[in-house]
C-alpha cells in the first residue's frame, strides 16, 4: 500500500489563515501539483478535500487517469473563525499573545472562534485510519491541506503536536507514505525517509 499526501499548491490572495475560505488555485499552483505528481507511482484511487484548491486539480487528475474521486469533508484544512482570510501580520497586530498561544500549544488554545484542535486532530486522524483500513494493494492519493498533512506526520512520527509547526509543508509538495509487511516509511517531499510507527 502507498498512500500519498498531496498538499494543494499556491492560492489566490497569498499566504493567509484560510481554513475553511474557499480560495482558488493559481496557475502556478496548480503547476505545482502537476509537477509532484509527475513520478513513477501509478495511483489508482483519489480523494480529495472538497474545498476548490484541492478538488480542481483532483477533478482533473481524475478524469485524465480514468480513476475513481471521492469527496471528503473530514480532509478540509481547521476552520480559523476569527483569522479566517487574514495574513499572519494581521492576526499578530491585533492579538499577539493570542497567536503566540496558538502556536505554542495548539491543543490548549485554538483560534477565537475556530474549529477546536482537538476536534481538528480527531477527525483527521478518524479519516486517516478509514483510509488505511481500505486495500492494502492501494495506491492512494490523498489531495488535502498543510495542516491536515502535519497532523498526520505527527500522528505516524508519534510526536507532539507542538510539533506541528516543525514540518514544512510547502504548497504543491507529496509525502508517500509507503506500508510494507508491517513497516512504514514516510517518503518526504525533499528526498528523505522515516521511519513512522504502526498507530
Amino acid at each position: 500500500m502507498i498512500i500519498g499526501l498531496l498538499r494543494h499548491g499556491e492560492v489566490e490572495g497569498g499566504v493567509r489563515f484560510r481554513g475553511s475560505t474557499d480560495d482558488a488555485l493559481t496557475p502556478k499552483g496548480f503547476s505545482q501539483m502537476q509537477a509532484s505528481t509527475n513520478n513513477d507511482i501509478c495511483w489508482n484511487k483519489l480523494i480529495s478535500s472538497p474545498l476548490v484548491r484541492c478538488t480542481k486539480f483532483a477533478n482533473m487528475y481524475a478524469k485524465q487517469y480514468s480513476l475513481p474521486l471521492t469527496l471528503d469533508a473530514r480532509l478540509q484544512e481547521m476552520h480559523f473563525g476569527k483569522w479566517e482570510g487574514r495574513t499572519v501580520a494581521e492576526v499578530f497586530e491585533d492579538s499577539p499573545d493570542e497567536l503566540g498561544r496558538f502556536w505554542e500549544n495548539p491543543e490548549k488554545h485554538s483560534s477565537p472562534e475556530g474549529e477546536n484542535f482537538n476536534h481538528f486532530k480527531d477527525r483527521v486522524i478518524n479519516v486517516w485510519n478509514d483510509i488505511r483500513a481500505g486495500d492494502t494493494d492501494q495506491r492512494l492519493l490523498v489531495v488535502t491541506h498543510g495542516g491536515v498533512i502535519r497532523i498526520i506526520l505527527c500522528h505516524l512520527l508519534v510526536q507532539s503536536y507542538k510539533k506541528l509547526q516543525d514540518f514544512e509543508v510547502k504548497y504543491g509538495s507529496l509525502y508517500n507514505i509507503h506500508f510494507n509487511n508491517g513497516d512504514i516509511e514516510i517518503h518526504t517531499a525533499e528526498g528523505k525517509i522515516m521511519r513512522a510507527q504502526n498507530v
